[in-house]
């Protein structure tokens, strides 16, 4: 990773660009743009941030972003073929239940309840023979003509 960040760094120089102004220019923080420059990328959230970073990068540099993508990508084979299995497993027992079900970082589980969408369904369909027996009540006392059930009603 070292080497990508070196090459980052001689391209900026090159061109004579500081890196606060780089950072301005690609919308992102200068202390990102030295950690990336430093070859550190335990300062980023995500690997696929950095490879956005690196690839943005490049190309504001003028450099080929997908050459250094695929660095990166053996960096990273080379970094992770480098942790013991025992480690890997180890990893993957202390992850709970209800870690394993959530899919995404960023979403919460939905919890669903069964009984509260029934209980919803009843309380509308309730309310709706509420609301048609009061149209048929008021149409028949108040207005025979113009009742929902004038065409059934008898005259007496």
């Amino acid at each position: 990773m070292n080497e990508i960040g070196e090459s980052l760094r001689d391209a900026r120089e090159s061109h004579g660009v500081s890196i606060e102004e780089a950072a301005e220019d690609l919308g992102i923080k200068p202390s990102q743009l030295k950690s990336l420059e430093d070859g550190d990328i335990k300062k980023f959230k995500d690997v696929l941030n950095v490879k956005d970073f690196i690839k943005n990068y490049a190309k504001y540099l003028g450099m080929d972003g997908d050459k250094l993508i695929d660095e990166f990508n053996e960096y990273l084979f080379d970094y992770t073929s480098r942790i013991p299995i025992d480690k890997i497993k180890e990893a993957q027992e202390t992850v709970t239940k209800e870690e394993k079900k959530i899919v995404s970082p960023y979403t919460e589980p939905v919890k669903k309840n069964k009984f509260l969408s029934i209980k919803i369904l009843y309380a509308l369909i309730i309310i709706l023979l509420f609301v048609a027996g009061f149209l048929i009540v008021n149409g028949i006392n108040n207005n025979e003509e113009t009742s929902p059930l004038s065409y059934y009603y008898v005259e007496r």
